[in-house]
């Protein structure tokens, strides 16, 4: 099981978990609090709770982790699927109760279609590079019902790089990162932070309206996503 599911699975069933570290490509390691990924609605940010807010239909919940938005939404009445790569992640939703929570890698899902498309906690950060979200782009309107949305969060990280230089060769939002739990490492993987102004200009380009939806004033804003060739047939109708 990878070593997130477990820090994950460790605090669900104990309620406690053993420092899980965060390794990174710019600097130092982090610690991250597992205790997040448990919170409960009245505790979620303004933006989480936006986001929820606007999704309507049937949604797919991607990289749910323990599952604390599908569970409020599931609570809110809404039709939910959650879903993540990890073992450990999927087991802890079940246990929590999401009724829908499969294992799965969203580039290479082949289910039902969604309404609404979610992905929270910088959950876009799962295509790893700016390549990687292009071919999320082209890979997701399979996964869209007609007049489907796309909504989910993004930070510009420029701010690393205050007292760092700007990387030479790649955008800085390219960023690598390793967990660290209880003295295991986990493979290295790519998480992508976009700025707004080029989310806009790849979402243009890909075919896509983009609108911010919220922005926070610290650098973290939600987005939706909507195909423009909705649009267009909906002008014919």
């Amino acid at each position: 099981m990878d070593v997130y599911g477990k820090a994950l699975l460790d605090f669900y069933t104990t309620g406690h978990a053993e420092t899980l570290w965060l390794n990174n490509s710019y600097g130092e390691p982090e610690e991250m609090p597992v205790d997040v990924f448990f919170r409960k609605k009245n505790e979620m940010p303004q933006l989480e709770l936006i986001a929820m807010r606007m999704c309507r239909g049937s949604i797919l919940d991607i990289g749910a982790g323990a599952g604390s938005h599908a569970l409020a939404l599931q609570r809110d009445g809404k039709d939910v699927t959650a879903i993540d790569v990890s073992e450990g992640c999927v087991e802890v939703m079940k246990k929590r109760k999401v009724k829908k929570a499969l294992q799965g890698d969203v580039f290479r899902y082949k289910g039902r279609k969604f309404d609404t498309l979610l992905l929270l906690m910088n959950g876009i950060g799962l295509c790893g590079t700016v390549n990687g979200f292009n071919d999320f782009l082209r890979h997701i309107p399979a996964l869209l019902a007609p007049g489907g949305q796309v909504i989910f969060d993004s930070s510009d990280i420029r701010y690393l790089y205050d007292d760092l230089d700007m990387p030479a060769s790649a955008y800085y939002g390219e960023i690598s990162y390793q967990y660290t739990y209880k003295g295991e490492k986990g493979s290295w993987f790519n998480w992508l932070y976009l700025d707004q102004d080029l989310l806009k200009k790849l979402a243009n380009a890909a075919g896509w309206n983009c609108e911010i939806l919220f922005d926070d004033g610290e650098d973290q804003f939600l987005v939706q996503l909507t195909l423009k060739t909705d649009e267009k047939e909906a002008s014919y109708l």
